[in-house]
């Protein structure tokens, strides 16, 4: 938990990433009978064909013609098809983010600080496959950190400059930490240590700031609503990590280290974007 278990040494920087592994939670035997299964396409129940052109499904899924869970299995065929198109533009604005975002340049000068190094071959553009769960759940990502491979950008949910910036500034806040601190990013121990920097990713990135949350999000809140959106943020990715039990035991960890964590805006002076 990095307001709380400083540490002196400095780990080595993120290796370059040659894969990302999965986050999906089923791969580890301890913990996918805790989990709904994925749901599997059929054609006769959503009405979706994946051998149908892709215009006319299209249509489909405007008129009404395919179910809501035929249409997310749509929307996972078009990302597959147009994978290269998507990587190569989330590579564009990686690399704009690297010249010109303040914090994106910011966070990595403070990475370099630390004796890591974030460029374009740690820092990857991929197509990250979401889940649809028996239990009805979309289950998607826009990014992840590896502590040993770097970052991975999921270029088929990003949807424009300013939200890679978002991502990327999260994840780096994410890097910045595994290099400040010795952070139990599983939680074998206990979940804090997660919870304490996914707060602080959410609250310094600008993913929270109110005009995201307003006209990206519908929440036009005027009070507390950075504070709820960061929380908020904080105990879905807390809920999604394998020894976490369930959504009650997500929203008592993040309350246990909301003060200290939620006040820590290192490396920043304070809250940025």
């Amino acid at each position: 938990m990095p307001s709380q278990s400083p540490d002196t040494s400095v780990p080595e920087a993120p290796s370059v990433p040659t894969s990302i592994p999965s986050s999906d939670p089923s791969s580890s035997s301890d913990s996918a009978s805790a989990f709904p299964r994925i749901v599997k396409n059929d054609p006769k129940r959503t009405g979706f064909n994946p051998q149908t052109e892709w215009w006319v499904n299209y249509l489909k899924v405007r008129t009404g013609g395919i179910t809501p869970e035929g249409a997310f299995h749509y929307r996972e065929q078009r990302s597959q098809e147009n994978e290269a198109r998507d990587c190569q533009r989330c590579e564009q604005f990686r690399d704009w983010a690297f010249m010109h975002s303040p914090t994106v340049r910011f966070l990595r000068e403070k990475v370099q600080a630390l004796n890591g190094t974030l460029n374009k071959d740690n820092v990857v553009c991929r197509r990250c496959p979401a889940r649809l769960t028996e239990d009805g759940q979309v289950h998607r990502q826009s990014g992840g950190f590896n502590p040993g491979q770097g970052i991975l950008i999921c270029a088929n949910e990003i949807t424009s400059r300013s939200h890679l910036e978002d991502t990327l500034s999260h994840e780096m806040v994410h890097a910045w930490d595994h290099l400040r601190w010795k952070v139990d990013w599983v939680g074998d121990k206990d979940l804090k240590h997660a919870a304490c920097t996914e707060i602080r990713a959410s609250m310094l990135s600008g993913e929270c700031r109110w005009t995201k949350e307003a006209w990206s999000r519908g929440n036009w809140t005027l009070t507390q609503q950075f504070q709820d959106c960061v929380r908020k943020r904080a105990v879905l990715s807390v809920l999604a990590r394998p020894r976490c039990k369930d959504d009650v035991q997500a929203v008592k960890v993040v309350n246990q280290v909301w003060d200290s964590c939620f006040s820590d805006t290192r490396p920043f002076d304070e809250v940025y974007r």
